[in-house]
């Protein structure tokens, strides 16, 4: 099923079990900020990210250094180096993913709006990799409609269900062909609130038991499908969150949730409150805020291999 109806997916989707494979993935992979600098033809699209004056490379780097050192310690994670022609490359989530779809494993790559993140795409490198270990291909990156992966679809990966925020950055094309590159049972669209640009900003699924979310950013009322889905542990973020990028959170484990300092710092008693003792999550952060320049934060910059 993929739909817009969301008392149709309520339906459906509550008659899938958390059976569909592993809530969290099995390794992660990123791309070093090597030539980071402000993208002009992302920030059309983007209004998180600084002007570029705001832009420190050698921090970015440190600072990328040490998210690489932290998530180590829960998953084994590998990094690509960077390119000063890709400068977006940090955040290659939108790019590349990986699915088990049958059984068997996939790595999926996606087809960016603008030029300068298209040629991330065209990386012999990481292909290069996911195809020596077997990952069979599925390249959307060719096709005219835009589709940026895990920035615009959240996946709750134990039950096979997809919640696609519609944008510049993926229109309902680019959606249904996600939907078929993960094997995904399920797909709600919805469209994003004007001026957002991707999905995992304002919603995150956690382990697949909690779910993060920015309900005044996203149009319909998405709140009803999550709360029918994981119950008291949905967490609603205020417009003061989201902007420090709490929306934008991972769990890579079923133990802790991951965001930057900033996010951290920035959450209320009461989401901290139901991210530790109702979902049961520890949260765990590293500082981002010279990558946070570039207009994403610690889960754009991670992408999960399954």
């Amino acid at each position: 099923m993929i739909t817009r109806d969301i008392d149709a997916f309520i339906v459906f989707a509550r008659t899938l079990k958390p059976d569909f494979g592993p809530a969290t993935a099995r390794a992660a992979f990123l791309v070093s900020p090597d030539g980071f600098v402000r993208a002009d033809q992302s920030a059309q699209d983007n209004r998180y990210m600084a002007d570029a004056g705001a832009f420190d490379a050698d921090a970015a780097l440190r600072e990328h250094h040490a998210l690489h050192r932290a998530l180590s310690q829960e998953v084994r994670v590998i990094c690509f180096p960077g390119d000063e022609a890709t400068p977006d490359a940090v955040f290659p989530n939108n790019v590349f993913a990986t699915a088990r779809v049958d059984g068997r494993p996939r790595l999926i790559v996606g087809r960016m709006r603008h030029p300068v993140r298209q040629r991330e795409a065209a990386r012999a490198d990481i292909r290069g990799y996911f195809n020596a270990m077997g990952y069979a291909e599925t390249d959307l990156s060719a096709q005219p409609n835009p589709g940026e992966l895990t920035g615009a679809l959240v996946i709750d990966r134990a039950r096979g269900i997809g919640f696609c925020g519609l944008s510049e950055r993926c229109d309902e094309t680019g959606a249904a062909q996600m939907h078929e590159a993960f094997g995904l049972r399920a797909t709600l669209m919805f469209d994003l609130a004007a001026g957002e640009y991707h999905t995992n900003v304002l919603l995150a699924v956690l382990a697949g038991r909690a779910a993060l979310v920015c309900p005044h950013a996203l149009q319909g009322d998405i709140s009803t499908a999550l709360h029918a889905l994981y119950g008291p542990r949905v967490v609603a973020l205020s417009p003061d969150e989201q902007a420090a990028f709490a929306g934008n959170a991972i769990a890579l484990t079923d133990r802790s949730v991951w965001m930057s300092r900033r996010a951290d710092e920035g959450l209320t008693a009461a989401s901290r409150r139901q991210l530790e003792e109702d979902a049961g999550f520890a949260i765990r952060s590293v500082p981002l805020d010279a990558i946070e320049a570039g207009g994403g934060s610690l889960r754009c910059c991670v992408a999960e291999i399954f």
